[in-house]
């Protein structure tokens, strides 16, 4: 079996040897766990190899991206700045940024625009590939930008958009980026990672097959498949040290699920909290039905996905909320239980949610509080 290096208390051996077998199985080759409860760390761990060659253990504070995941730390933070009074979810998102109600986006809600509803998912017209490293330049776009739908008629996942307009949401009220405001928090959880910050991060290892998208449209496509539907055309080092706060956080297990445990116990030690009453707003259902862009039916809260009634999403319970990164991160709130989780994977699989590596983890979770 697989070493495991961290703690985990003795009725979470399941969930050890969960991991260990996934590892030992080649479906992960390195990875971090960790559940919170109600501010106490039940589970630390992490197994495999940072790189191919198994030179490198891979550690509970290794770095790796995680991708969409970052979006639920953005909505998180988010939920601590309207517990602060600073944001509204049902207020427009011009109240905060005037640009934004350009070409008939007046009335979108900060929650609406988090749950995807903004019709904003991505740019249909052509943009050079590396606006995306360009802060100003890409919150400019996407306040001059028409929506591409009705607003508040259906979900359309943003992989790359989300990220700005919840950052430019949070610069505005805070004075601070998401990474500004992340370095103040925790050095676990990085948006715009230093040469310094480096040194902690594991390569990933691909996919070795293309998630399926389902019916590609016009939508669709500009999201995933168009030369600037993502960055490209810069360096590795550009890019991780730009903020792009929906798809380029780096992360270990415990830094996320510390900062879930705003959602899911309303404090994250004593450094952010999120009040009773926000934490309802947070995680209400905002939207529910086929998504224009992932090809699922999806019920989003502000800004995370909420698990269905047959645990279908992320293998918990109906009161868990939580997202997915590409290839497989996952972050997870049980607001009933007062329970955090994440899962920090380097070798990537193809699954956009459920992916069988974290859904075994957390349904491991769950027996043994059972």
């Amino acid at each position: 079996m697989a070493d495991l290096r961290g703690e985990a208390e003795d009725r979470f051996a399941r969930v050890e040897e969960t991991l260990a077998a996934s590892i030992d199985r080649g479906e992960d080759l390195g990875a971090s766990v960790a559940v919170i409860i109600e501010g106490e760390t039940v589970i630390d761990i992490a197994g495999g190899y940072q790189d191919k060659a198994k030179t490198l253990p891979y550690e509970p504070r290794t770095l790796t991206c995680v991708f969409s995941s970052g979006k639920a730390v953005c909505a998180a933070l988010i939920a601590a700045a309207v517990s602060e009074g600073k944001l509204a979810y049902d207020e427009p998102v011009a109240t905060y940024w005037p640009d934004f109600a350009a070409k008939g986006k007046e009335k979108i809600t900060v929650a609406q625009a988090l749950s995807h509803q903004a019709g904003l998912a991505a740019f249909t017209e052509e943009k050079d590939p590396a606006i995306w490293v360009d802060w100003e330049a890409t919150c400019a776009a996407l306040a001059e930008m028409a929506p591409l739908w009705e607003p508040g008629t259906a979900s359309g996942y943003g992989p790359q958009t989300y990220g700005f307009i919840a950052g430019e949401l949070l610069r505005r009220v805070n004075g601070q980026t998401v990474g500004q405001q992340l370095k103040g928090l925790t050095r676990d959880v990085i948006c715009g990672m230093g040469l310094s910050e480096a040194t902690r991060a594991a390569p990933l290892v691909k996919p070795k097959r293309a998630p399926d998208l389902g019916e590609i449209d016009e939508i669709t496509k500009a999201a995933f498949l168009l030369p600037w539907s993502a960055p490209s055309g810069i360096s590795r080092q550009t890019w991780a040290a730009a903020e792009i706060p929906a798809s380029n956080m780096h992360a270990c297990a415990h830094g996320l699920a510390e900062i879930m445990q705003l959602f899911a116990a309303g404090r994250m030690g004593d450094k952010l909290a999120v009040s009773d009453s926000v934490r309802e707003e947070a995680w209400q259902e905002r939207i529910s039905g086929p998504d224009k862009v992932l090809p699922f039916h999806l019920s989003w809260a502000a800004g995370v996905m909420r698990e269905t009634y047959d645990g279908r999403i992320f293998g918990a319970p109906p009161t868990a909320i939580g997202h997915y990164g590409f290839g497989g991160s996952c972050v997870l709130a049980d607001p009933a239980r007062g329970l955090s989780f994440a899962y920090v994977p380097n070798q990537q699989s193809h699954h956009l949610v459920a992916d069988p590596r974290a859904t075994a983890l957390l349904r491991a979770v769950y027996q043994a509080l059972s």
